[in-house]
C-alpha cells in the first residue's frame, strides 16, 4: 500500500481519503476546497501555516487512518 508523504498532492490526499480532512482541520490546516491545494504538497501547506515542526506527527496520524482504511476493503474482499 501506497504510504502517504510530504510530497503528496493536498487536493489528491482529499479526494482519494476524504476522511483525512478532518485530520488536517485539526491541527490547523484549513486547505480543504482552497484553490492552493492543487498545487500544494503537504510539505508547503504545511510549510505555509508554520506546522512544519509538526509534519512526522501529521503524517503518521493520516497513515494511521488510511492503513485502517485500506486493511478495512481487504477484509470485505475476503468475506
Amino acid at each position: 500500500m501506497k504510504k502517504i508523504t510530504k510530497k503528496t498532492l493536498i487536493n489528491e490526499l482529499i479526494e482519494k481519503h476524504p476522511e483525512v480532512a478532518e485530520i488536517l482541520m485539526d491541527y490547523g490546516l484549513n486547505c480543504v476546497g482552497c484553490h492552493f491545494s492543487s498545487h500544494d504538497t503537504l510539505e508547503t501547506g504545511l510549510k505555509i501555516h508554520g506546522l512544519d515542526h509538526e509534519m512526522e506527527m501529521i503524517l503518521r496520524d493520516i497513515n494511521k487512518v488510511v492503513d485502517k482504511k485500506n486493511l478495512l476493503k481487504s477484509m470485505q474482499k475476503v468475506n
